[in-house]
């Protein structure tokens, strides 16, 4: 949610209603209010080349003495971090860094399903009903975003979890529910960013971007699609599980390169109950705050 210019979400930690550090902020308002960043966004930024070219100068050597500027501007807990900062080769390294399993412990009862990232959620208890998707009557095009329009259909009236990472967070994601997770799909597209600042002037960002889709069969969720959405300067999305093999609650199922992103969950028709702090606060236009491994809600088997 924006208001006055602020993106403004609620911490799950505290309950309180925070206003976003935003990496970046300058150009980003730039390329998206001024009328010549949109047009530089359309003709340039948007396109693969530009954040391909900024994610190899994050990989070099000499943007590792960007790290430690960046732990201290965005308070980063380095408690946390499973290698020490002086490990990290590149700011890529580190920005995908991995951490220590007791830091992100997993909800442990039997019927929850956890939040698969670290970020900002919002939680639509029936997406192909949703009219104000990010702007008053906006629907969201699932067969767009799907790519497929008979796989659109299994999940009309269905539930969809939107998980915003920014670059400040833990860019390794995981999968919400234990299942088999199949082959992910590629979709190719553009790259613009998914910050709400972008987003309020075109929420179609999130079927017009690149994206990979996975399906994992469940046992009490039946089949959820998980998709990792790429944004402005994600160079890549790597998966790093092994597709068709048994996956548990948490596990790890990739990470984003350098840059702002985006992971969707759907659920068939009347398989999950949402919390219900997600859905008031998504109803009220505000993101909630949570982390990896967090209950998001219950299976209904």
């Amino acid at each position: 949610m924006t208001v006055n210019g602020e993106v403004r979400y609620i911490d799950r930690c505290d309950g309180r209603l925070k206003n976003e550090a935003i990496y970046g902020e300058r150009p980003l308002r730039w390329a998206y209010g001024n009328p010549l960043g949109r047009l530089a966004q359309w003709l340039l930024i948007r396109r693969w080349i530009v954040s391909a070219w900024y994610g190899r100068r994050m990989s070099m050597a000499e943007s590792s003495l960007r790290i430690r500027p960046f732990i201290e501007q965005y308070s980063l807990d380095e408690g946390e971090f499973a290698e020490s900062v002086d490990e990290y080769n590149s700011f890529n390294e580190f920005f995908y860094r991995k951490l220590k399993s007791s830091a992100r412990p997993v909800d442990p009862a039997t019927d929850s399903v956890v939040f698969p990232a670290d970020g900002r959620h919002l939680a639509f208890g029936d997406i192909t009903g949703e009219s104000n998707f990010f702007v008053k009557g906006q629907a969201f095009d699932l067969a767009q975003f799907l790519a497929d329009v008979d796989l659109a259909k299994r999940y009309e009236g269905g539930s969809m979890l939107l998980s915003r990472l920014c670059p400040v967070d833990y860019h390794r994601f995981h999968f919400p529910c234990a299942g088999e997770a199949g082959i992910p799909r590629f979709i190719n597209g553009w790259l613009y960013s998914v910050n709400p600042i972008a987003l309020i002037t075109r929420p179609s960002i999130f079927w017009e971007n690149k994206r990979v889709v996975t399906p994992i069969e469940t046992s009490g969720l039946g089949q959820v699609q998980f998709v990792e959405i790429g944004a402005t300067m994600v160079g890549t999305i790597r998966q790093t599980y092994i597709p068709s093999e048994a996956v548990a609650k948490g596990e790890e199922k990739g990470y984003f390169a350098f840059g702002g992103s985006s992971v969707a969950l759907l659920f068939e028709k009347g398989r999950i109950d949402f919390d219900a702090d997600l859905l008031e606060n998504t109803a009220n236009g505000l993101e909630t705050y949570a982390r990896v491994g967090e209950r998001m809600g219950r299976s209904l088997g």
